[in-house]
């Protein structure tokens, strides 16, 4: 019995790291901000948004569903139905393509497209590993300069 014992204690502190609740992925960047096919009803706006997986075990990431705005205003949802595969403790790019009507954003300022801007993102994803998920927040806000060009 005494011999079994350190293979009980190995097995069992792999349960508990695999059981344990993958933390939040932590924002580091914004890259590749486009608005493309402008128009003046619709333009798609597509973005590069880049966490840190501070978990010390590999995740699969799907259902990703945010609500975006720009300095405050609510102009479009984003949704990703792929599954991603995310390494543990490493940086990955979230690629995001939404469509936004014209009609809100013009409303409020023509300048937005010019000036820096804040864009927010938030909404949630599902993490998990071994078929389990759960869900995970995505909550992004930074500073960001629109190019039309």
């Amino acid at each position: 019995m005494t011999r079994l014992l350190p293979y009980f204690l190995l097995i069992y502190s792999f349960a508990i790291v695999a059981c344990n609740k993958p933390m939040a992925f932590e924002y580091r960047d914004l890259r590749n901000l486009k608005l493309e096919n402008i128009s003046s009803e619709k333009s798609q706006v597509s973005m590069n948004l880049i966490y840190y997986n501070p978990n010390n075990f590999g995740v699969n990431l799907k259902n990703v569903n945010c609500d975006i705005f720009v300095d405050s205003m609510y102009i479009g949802k984003f949704t990703l139905d792929t599954m991603m595969h995310i390494d543990r403790t490493s940086e990955f790019a979230l690629p995001a393509r939404f469509e936004v009507s014209m009609a809100n954003i013009l409303k409020s300022s023509v300048n937005m497209l010019f000036n820096e801007v804040t864009i927010s993102a938030r909404g949630t994803t599902r993490v998990g590993k071994g078929g389990i998920y759960v869900n995970v927040p995505i909550d992004y806000s930074g500073k960001q300069k629109l190019s039309p060009f």
